[in-house]
């Protein structure tokens, strides 16, 4: 039932950076859209990166400039690479697929404080 493991998170300063990946199992190249979500506590879950079969990308605007997000279709791997972090990007974060959203996984932590 598990289809995507996320990892990479963990506890960094303000204006420090990380870079999340997301293992499929199934293929990557068949799911099409990849997306990376994160919730905070208290909060909705919300989309902040998304990723096309074509590579083509689009951001949430909290995080556009800062964020990242890539593909690798052979590895079938899904990279957020985040930089210029900010208190309010702590979150647990996930990636699944938005236009058929899949079993979640457990999430990667990311802690930015100082």
């Amino acid at each position: 039932q598990v289809q995507f493991v996320e990892s990479g998170g963990g506890l960094v300063q303000p204006g420090g950076s990380l870079r999340l990946s997301c293992a499929a199992s199934g293929s990557i190249f068949t799911f099409g859209t990849m997306g990376w979500y994160r919730q905070a506590p208290g909060k909705q879950r919300e989309l902040v990166a998304t990723i096309t079969s074509g590579s083509s990308t689009n951001y949430a605007d909290s995080v556009k400039g800062r964020f990242t997000v890539s593909r690798d279709n052979v590895k079938n791997m899904v990279s957020l690479q985040m930089n210029s972090l900010k208190p309010d990007d702590t979150a647990a974060y996930y990636c699944n697929t938005p236009w058929e959203t899949r079993s979640w996984g457990q999430g990667t932590q990311v802690t930015v404080s100082s």
